[in-house]
């Protein structure tokens, strides 16, 4: 994380938009200077802040991001990406992602926005419709014994055709208890 260096100065220029991964290791003055880089005109849509921290590391960590974002008056899209902060490798030596702690930050997610009065713009998953064992839990019922059954990617752990759609109905009771409708 060099925020003085050519790959971020490079984000200056770019007309298209554009993603910034960070963690709980960025704070808020480094946010700020981040997007002062890659979305200098502070063009509405331009510039999407993917968090992936863990639930307890989001709770703690993203409420100071998103007040920094909001007294700077900056324009910016908040997105999750709940899976790539929760990997472990498994005791038979796989590398995997529990469901409920996706979930888990998934929902610490909407409910700091809920509290922040910001919207949470996105979510980015790992996922594929095919029936995977490679991320643990969920009604699908993955488990640490059952991952070597049909654990064939070829790089990150993705999230099975019912893992996803688990997480789209949770998304969509957030999005709907946002706008006032009831729940499904």
């Amino acid at each position: 994380r060099d925020l003085d260096g050519a790959h971020l100065e490079f984000t200056r220029g770019i007309g298209n938009p554009l993603g910034v991964k960070i963690s709980d290791k960025c704070t808020p003055e480094e946010l700020i200077r981040i997007i002062d880089t890659m979305n200098p005109q502070n063009v509405p849509g331009k510039l999407s802040i993917i968090v992936r921290m863990g639930a307890e590391k989001l709770r703690k960590n993203l409420p100071g991001l998103i007040r920094a974002v909001q007294r700077e008056g900056k324009a910016v899209v908040w997105i999750s990406d709940p899976v790539h902060g929760n990997t472990r490798v498994a005791d038979g030596g796989y590398k995997t992602r529990d469901f409920v702690n996706i979930r888990a930050e998934l929902r610490a997610f909407f409910d700091v926005h809920d509290e922040m009065g910001s919207h949470p713009g996105g979510v980015h998953v790992e996922m594929t419709g095919e029936d995977v064992t490679e991320c643990t839990g969920g009604e699908s019922g993955v488990s640490d014994e059952t991952l070597k059954d049909r654990y064939i990617t070829a790089c990150d752990p993705r999230l099975n055709g019912q893992q996803a759609l688990e997480l789209g109905f949770l998304i969509a009771e957030r999005m709907r208890l946002r706008t006032g409708l009831p729940p499904l």
